[in-house]
Parts: C-alpha cells; sequence; structure tokens
C-alpha cells in the first residue's frame, strides 16, 4: 500500500506538472543530475512512516506516512529562480488538493510547508531548491508493513 500510495504522488506531480512549459523533469528516488532541466526538476523521495495506529475488530493499521517532493530550479538571476521555483509549488500544491485521494490509492493527502536552500554545483550557475513535505493517508488490513 505505502508502495501504492508513493507511485500514485510521483504520477500525479508528473502528469499535472507535464502541462507546464517548459516542463519540469519529475522522477522518483533520483539523484539531482549535474545539468538542470529549463523547467527544472521535481524528485519524489520514499520518505518515512511517521505514524502507525491500530485499528481493532478487524484489525487494520492507519498509516502516516511522509514523502518529500525535492523541487530544484536554476536560472539566471535570484529572481528568476525565484519565481520559477514558487510556481512550481503553485502547481505541485494544486495538483495534490485537485485529487486529494490521489485516484484512490490513499485516503487523504496533505502537503506541507517548503524549506528552502540555494544549491550550487560545480562548474554550474547556482540554483534554489526546497523540499516540500507531503503526508499520505491510509489503512492497511493486518500488518503495518502490507
Amino acid at each position: 500500500m505505502r508502495e501504492a500510495a508513493i507511485a500514485a504522488l510521483h504520477g500525479r506531480l508528473a502528469s499535472s506538472l507535464a502541462g507546464r512549459t517548459p516542463a519540469p523533469l519529475v522522477l522518483r528516488g533520483e539523484t539531482v543530475p549535474q545539468r538542470l532541466p529549463p523547467g527544472g526538476l521535481v524528485v519524489v523521495r520514499d520518505g518515512e512512516t511517521v505514524e502507525e495506529t491500530a485499528i481493532l475488530s478487524p484489525l487494520a493499521w492507519a498509516i502516516e506516512h511522509r514523502a518529500e517532493v525535492e523541487v530544484t530550479v536554476g536560472g539566471a538571476t535570484p529572481a528568476a529562480r525565484n519565481t520559477l521555483l514558487d510556481a512550481l509549488l503553485v502547481d505541485i500544491a494544486a495538483a495534490v488538493t485537485a485529487d486529494r485521494t490521489l485516484g484512490d490509492a490513499v485516503e487523504w493527502t496533505q502537503p506541507g510547508a517548503p524549506d528552502f536552500e540555494d544549491v550550487e554545483f560545480e562548474g554550474a550557475a547556482p540554483a534554489r531548491a526546497a523540499s516540500v513535505p507531503v503526508t499520505l493517508f491510509f489503512t492497511v488490513a493486518g500488518s503495518p508493513l502490507a
């Protein structure tokens, strides 16, 4: 179930952001390449389970899993980087809130506030990055390992 939830988040972001011009590259669990695409880079990280709550009769587990969505953009100036990053963050929030169940893969999806940082690559222009926690809520039967 956890894998299906994270895959659904990745799929939702990939399809929603594909309409941007230029479109960002949307990956899952990859390292950041040396060259950033003109539309930016979005990487969905698996994250970690932050809470497991038992539900009795019949036994089930309410799972709260926090994935991370890393967004990295380049640009000629700090203003250009900030503008592109902000636009991508708005589009990511819109993609998640438009279908909070991610096509019925989860019961609820909640994006959180991003953390920002400036990133430098050797021999490349500076970049701006943000990490957005996205909490996935779902229920599994029998075992939290399901």
